[in-house]
């Protein structure tokens, strides 16, 4: 059993010959968006994890660029999401934490974008940037209050299996046992009371049960399948539950891990079922001769669950401070990759820093049309000079905040502030863990970035305020 995913990944990534470049001279890819939920920087192989089985993400690690240092533009999940979307910080327009603000009309999501530009777009899976029903109870916040409402359907997606919020990794209708982590008072077997939508605003209820991740790649890959058919060029964002708790997983997926602990199996089966599921896709791009034009980013929206590794809250930073909730490097440094065999030489890593903002302008670019925000400030920047190789430099820093913590990144030194508590400053290139605060060592540079990172709240400030849409 142990070895049953990796064969079926290995069929997977089985190199087809006549599988030729013929549409890597379209000056359109294919863009998917593939983003797991709550998987920490040490969750996968590639980031030198020995006991997780992910060899899906490993070739594609492999196949393309890996960023060793890949960050969510915040900690948790809904303003991560929105950065992806919009190439912006989220507190430009009001998503400062989960399960609050929603996507602003006036904000223009990449999906609106590309569809001016041709494209057939398709969200799948977690949403979290707004509620999906007015009509009846839903999630977290659905049905209970239509200021909230902003689903994907109204934000540029013409295809749609969504949902609000988590799900359970496995069986997502049905309330899991208490282990699973997250049920709240629901009793096991009953509704979790988070549903899937489609684009017409109607509620999914067939083909439901087993791997949540499977449930999502049901219907991914057959939109995959008619834009191919209709030769139009396609974005597609695919958003997992994964390892979101309640996690939970089969008996297929928990076989891989005998010998670990219960919760461990649960964690890691979940992963590696999820894994199976983006082979299965790989092994789909290949099978339509559209892998070669097709752009594939994958990371995570925040750092691991959990204050520390107990119960289902397995998740491994791989060292680094923090974990979710957390602007140490543990709460915002995640997995990031980036596969396009037609024009992104594989077979690398980057230390350049990026961040999910980064990804709306690096579209733009590839499109032709760079710096060309329709919605301005925009704080990400097109990626495709790391993605050539050309640089490992960036040249503007990344800004973040959440709640009372704010955070400034450049190439090498890092700005920590914590309302009421002294600023830290950390040198990221010697000193990734943040072990030593050398504040006191740098005033220079310590006065430079608090500078900088006051100048950057004081713009998203006036930007929430709706100074952008004038």
């Amino acid at each position: 059993m142990k070895w049953t995913l990796l064969l079926f990944c290995l069929a997977c990534h089985s190199t087809n010959d006549s599988s030729s470049a013929s549409n890597a001279d379209n000056d359109r890819p294919n863009i998917i968006f593939m983003m797991a939920d709550d998987l920490g920087w040490g969750d996968v192989g590639f980031n030198g994890n020995a006991w997780v089985k992910t060899p899906a993400l490993d070739q594609m690690a492999r196949e393309g660029i890996v960023f060793s240092r890949f960050y969510a533009a915040a900690p948790v999940c809904s303003p991560t999401r929105g950065s992806c979307l919009t190439g912006r910080h989220p507190f430009r327009y009001g998503v400062f934490f989960a399960n609050r603000g929603k996507m602003e009309p006036e904000e223009l999501t990449m999906a609106e974008y590309l569809q001016g530009k041709g494209y057939r777009t398709g969200h799948f899976g977690k949403w979290h940037l707004g509620t999906l029903t007015n009509d009846e109870n839903d999630a977290n916040r659905g049905g209970r209050d239509s200021a909230h409402y902003a689903p994907p359907w109204e934000n540029g997606f013409d295809i749609c299996f969504s949902t609000e919020s988590k799900v359970p990794t496995w069986n997502p209708m049905i309330t899991p046992d208490a282990d699973a982590g997250d049920v709240g008072k629901n009793k096991p077997g009953t509704p979790f009371g988070t549903f899937y939508w489609n684009e017409k605003g109607k509620k999914i209820n067939d083909n439901l049960e087993g791997d949540d991740s499977r449930v999502i790649m049901d219907r991914v890959i057959p939109f995959i399948e008619d834009q191919v058919s209709n030769e139009a060029p396609f974005f597609a964002v695919v958003w997992f539950h994964t390892p979101h708790l309640p996690v939970l997983t089969g008996e297929k997926y928990r076989n891989l891990y005998k010998g670990q602990s219960t919760d461990l199996q649960h964690y890691y089966g979940a992963i590696s079922a999820m894994d199976e599921q983006i082979c299965r896709l790989n092994a789909r791009l290949k099978e339509l001769n559209i892998d070669k034009n097709t752009l594939v980013f994958f990371t995570s929206d925040n750092g691991p669950e959990g204050k520390t590794r107990a119960n289902r809250t397995q998740g491994s930073t791989g060292g680094f401070r923090g974990r979710k909730r957390s602007l140490y490097e543990g709460g915002i440094r995640v997995p990031g990759i980036a596969v396009w065999p037609a024009k992104i030489k594989g077979g690398r890593q980057t230390d350049y820093p990026a961040v999910t903002s980064d990804y709306f302008p690096t579209v733009l670019d590839i499109l032709g049309e760079r710096n060309q925000f329709p919605v301005r400030p925009i704080d990400g920047i097109s990626l495709m000079e790391a993605l050539n190789g050309d640089t490992q430099v960036r040249p503007v820093p990344i800004g973040f905040q959440s709640e009372e913590q704010k955070a400034w990144i450049d190439n090498q030194y890092k700005l920590f502030v914590r309302n009421g508590q002294p600023p830290e400053l950390y040198d990221l290139l010697n000193d990734p863990f943040e072990t030593k605060d050398i504040s006191g060592e740098h005033p220079d540079q310590l006065k430079k970035m608090e500078k900088l990172i006051s100048d950057f709240v004081n713009s998203c400030t006036a930007s929430e305020r709706g100074a952008d849409y004038n």
